[in-house]
């Protein structure tokens, strides 16, 4: 490379204040740095960039052209500095969330509402996936974080768990159970009971419970997402066990929730390539919905 950065910094000094002394002032470096620089410059370019007539520099033809570049490049060096002031200072950027769908209902709109009141010139782009699409979207770098139940391992995403996330039962308004505090699984052998598919993640710890307890449960009707689960409850169908987070979501008019007598979990996970660092804003989303923990401490959600 003939002309590097620090020469094109000193050439348009030099442009800029026609003489090697105010150059030097400007740059806050020695006169004899700046000539020695200059003089290097020349010799490695092949070119003479200013002729010294009577003790002033006057730029040559060359030198005059060479400038309208160096000030396209000192303008793009610029940029940068001021796109990476903007990235520390969050002032910009684009992050790119995916989410089971259940949670795209409550918790995840929520977060992204307290993440751009401190972050207000983010732009977030929310996708409701299945948790085989998710997986994939986050292999393939079309999302920068995941937020979901259950997640699949896999060597090439990192996890850990955001909220316990506890499951309850959903009751319609005016089923008998909903006088007690609590119900147990036994009670909902015999209900219309509300399934999950058999590749949905709530769905297979649901499985796993009534199977530990010794007790067969055939679902009425089976559904793929919590929320629609909860809806089926709502419109009278039957009975379902659905996680705390979908339970204090939106306002399920006509359907009560009750605490199971045993604790399950359907655990929140963050979910993000484990060879790709988050960036500023991917932490600091993370951040938001840790910070959102004490929405649920009502709810016994931990």
């Amino acid at each position: 490379m003939r002309f590097n950065l620090r020469q094109i910094e000193v050439f348009r000094s030099i442009m800029l204040t026609g003489s090697i002394s105010r150059a030097a002032k400007l740059l806050n470096v020695s006169q004899p740095a700046v000539s020695r620089l200059l003089s290097y410059t020349e010799q490695r370019l092949g070119l003479l960039l200013f002729e010294r007539i009577k003790g002033r520099l006057y730029p040559t033809p060359e030198a005059k052209r060479l400038l309208t570049e160096v000030n396209a490049v000192y303008q793009g060096v610029q940029r940068v500095n001021e796109v990476a002031e903007d990235l520390i200072e969050h002032r910009i950027g684009h992050l790119r969330v995916a989410c089971s769908p259940s949670l795209g209902q409550g918790l995840i709109p929520r977060a992204i509402a307290n993440f751009l009141r401190g972050y207000p010139e983010a732009r977030v782009s929310l996708f409701t996936l299945i948790p085989q699409v998710l997986t994939q979207a986050l292999l393939s770098q079309q999302a920068d974080l995941g937020v979901v139940f259950l997640a699949d391992s896999h060597p090439n995403l990192q996890s850990r768990q955001l909220y316990g996330n506890r499951l309850v039962v959903a009751l319609p308004a005016n089923h008998p159970l909903t006088a007690r505090n609590s119900v147990a699984l036994e009670e909902l052998a015999g209900e219309n009971f509300i399934g999950y598919g058999a590749d949905v993640p709530i769905g297979q710890v649901v499985r796993q419970l009534f199977a530990e307890a010794g007790l067969e449960v055939r679902p009425k009707v089976e559904a793929q997402q919590v929320h629609v689960a909860c809806a089926l409850v709502q419109a009278g169908v039957g009975v379902a066990l659905i996680d705390e987070i979908t339970a204090t979501g939106p306002v399920w008019t006509r359907v009560v929730m009750r605490p199971l007598n045993v604790t399950v979990k359907a655990p929140v996970l963050i979910v993000h390539p484990a060879f790709e660092p988050l960036s500023r804003l991917g932490h600091a989303f993370v951040e938001t919905l840790e910070a959102m923990k004490a929405d649920w401490s009502g709810h016994s959600v931990d």
